[in-house]
């Protein structure tokens, strides 16, 4: 099909948002509650478009796009009305930007910079739901939430657990537990996907405080299983501060609790960081290259005298299965045994 945005004629697949044209003709159109995994919501109201033809801006994360249609995303009244989506958000929220864990990585101050929305002019009384802090990993600050609902949306489709959810209408509307029990009581298993796509700072993990300009990203492979998780560690220095899960993986940009929250163990100072060979009944430190060397030297020695059957490989489920795969295959294809087992748990 073919459609005009701003003035430029594309072409585009069928069956597809106007959204999703835009962003395929590299057109920005801001959001804050769409995700691409998720069924569209239509929430934010900020990505409103004029669309020839019809009598008012329509969203269009869940407008399909139509043959020939004629889309202005910059026009005057396009931009007024997001800049009066923003106004209502930013006069119901908390002013703590200069406080707030999400600095710099929040799509409200962002979008607010870019419409030149200082502060809100609506004024009186505020929603002040109540701050949940009772799960281990995580806090949730309803007043911060903007009710863009991606949390429960990723909870609900993405994860299946239906935790949370939004509750009353309008003004009193929130995201709770059922029967407002708190998060711990809930049936949350603390997967953290929920932290990940939030945009602004009403789900922030317990971790180190940090900015995130003070930070760089290193993608790696959980080490939980044998999945293969990408995820991307924020580091801070020469620690790992926090984790985020890697959307364009296979992995979905989904975690377990482990991968997103159990990172801690890496700036332990009684983690294992080299091989060990026992040496006079001890331990001792030893590189890669001579644990190499060692294992080698003792299988070429002992197979002659004792047969392939004497030697036992030991591997682990934190291993990816490709590791494993290769594990077997060196002992029963090289050294010549099925004496091959596998922790079946951590």
């Amino acid at each position: 099909m073919n459609i005009t945005i701003d003035g430029i004629r594309y072409e585009i697949k069928k069956n597809i948002t106007i959204l999703q044209a835009c962003k395929d003709a590299g057109i920005n159109i801001p959001t804050l509650c769409h995700d691409e995994r998720l069924n569209p919501f239509s929430s934010c109201r900020l990505c409103l478009v004029e669309v020839e033809g019809t009598k008012n801006p329509v969203t269009s994360c869940s407008t399909i796009a139509r043959d020939n249609m004629v889309v202005n995303t910059k026009s005057k009244d396009v931009i007024k009305a997001r800049r009066d989506v923003l106004n209502l958000i930013i006069s119901n929220h908390p002013m703590e930007c200069l406080t707030c864990d999400k600095s710099g990585n929040c799509k409200l101050q962002d979008y607010s910079y870019e419409y030149g929305v200082v502060e809100g002019t609506f004024k009186g009384a505020k929603r002040a739901p109540k701050t949940d802090t009772s799960n281990p990993f995580y806090d949730y600050d309803a007043r911060k939430c903007i009710l863009c609902g991606l949390c429960v949306r990723v909870c609900d489709e993405l994860q299946g657990t239906s935790a949370i959810g939004l509750e009353n209408r309008g003004f009193d509307a929130v995201v709770t537990t059922p029967y407002n029990e708190g998060l711990i009581n809930s049936k949350c298993v603390s997967c953290g996907n929920c932290v990940s796509v939030c945009p602004v700072g009403a789900l922030s993990p317990k971790k180190q405080k940090y900015r995130y300009w003070e930070t760089k990203k290193i993608r790696t492979t959980c080490s939980y299983c044998g999945v293969g998780c990408q995820m991307d560690l924020v580091v801070k220095g020469d620690k790992v501060v926090d984790v985020e899960p890697a959307k364009d993986a296979l992995n979905n940009g989904l975690l377990c609790v482990k991968g997103k929250f159990a990172y801690k163990f890496i700036n332990h100072p009684d983690r294992l960081k080299t091989p060990l060979i026992k040496r006079n009944g001890r331990f001792e430190e030893a590189t890669w290259d001579e644990a190499y060397r060692y294992i080698r030297k003792k299988v070429n020695e002992l197979k002659p005298e004792y047969g392939a059957d004497s030697f036992a490989g030991l591997t682990s489920a934190r291993c990816t299965n490709e590791e494993n795969y290769l594990f077997q295959k060196l002992f029963r294809a090289v050294i010549g045994t099925n004496n091959v087992d596998h922790c079946a748990r951590l």
